[in-house]
């Protein structure tokens, strides 16, 4: 089976970083994996946005025109992805710095208090993980049992000290999903 996302937002946010998260993640599972990261010149604040796709038979092309999910961090990248999203897929939207909802209505789409979640952790750095937890949650990508073993392999030297709060964060985003669906699926009963 094959598996694809797009993560996209401004450099600084950690969209790389996401990406290569689950880039190792499908590696240390055997997995077939294709990284492609896009980003503009700046080093923060510009463009930046990757596609992953994990796949259990060989990827024919690094190019996904249509993912199946996609993450937004900002205003531009929802503007930009979310056309692309397979219909029946899953978009995921920062609403911490996206004030619209996505107007699709043939797509799963569900808007993320990321930074506030992230502030609540205690990493306020950690929007991005609180998204990762998310997609992880309501998405088969990887085997989540093995987070922290794919954590340590993305997060090597100086950045091995916030491991722990990494791990958090990635749990808060994952509860959150957790419980939006619990919700959800009570309000449609």
């Amino acid at each position: 089976m094959m598996k694809n996302v797009i993560l996209a937002g401004f450099g600084g946010q950690g969209v790389l970083t996401m990406g290569l998260f689950l880039a190792h993640a499908g590696m240390t599972e055997g997995k077939k994996v294709a990284y492609v990261p896009a980003y503009g010149a700046e080093m923060r604040g510009g463009t930046a946005n990757c596609t992953v796709t994990i796949s259990d038979r060989d990827i024919s092309s690094p190019v996904v025109a249509y993912p199946q999910a996609a993450v937004v961090m900002n205003h531009p990248s929802l503007d930009k992805f979310e056309s692309l999203v397979k219909p029946g897929g899953l978009l995921l939207v920062n609403e911490s710095l996206v004030h619209r909802e996505a107007a699709r209505t043939d797509i799963r789409s569900y808007a993320i208090p990321a930074q506030e979640l992230a502030n609540q952790v205690g990493l306020a750095s950690g929007s991005n993980m609180v998204m990762l937890g998310v997609l992880l949650q309501l998405t088969n990508l990887i085997n989540n049992d093995n987070i922290y073993d794919y954590l340590l392999k993305t997060f090597k030297g100086k950045y091995l000290d916030k491991m722990p709060l990494n791990m958090t964060t990635i749990k808060a985003g994952r509860e959150y999903a957790a419980n939006m669906i619990k919700a959800n699926n009570r309000n449609i009963a």
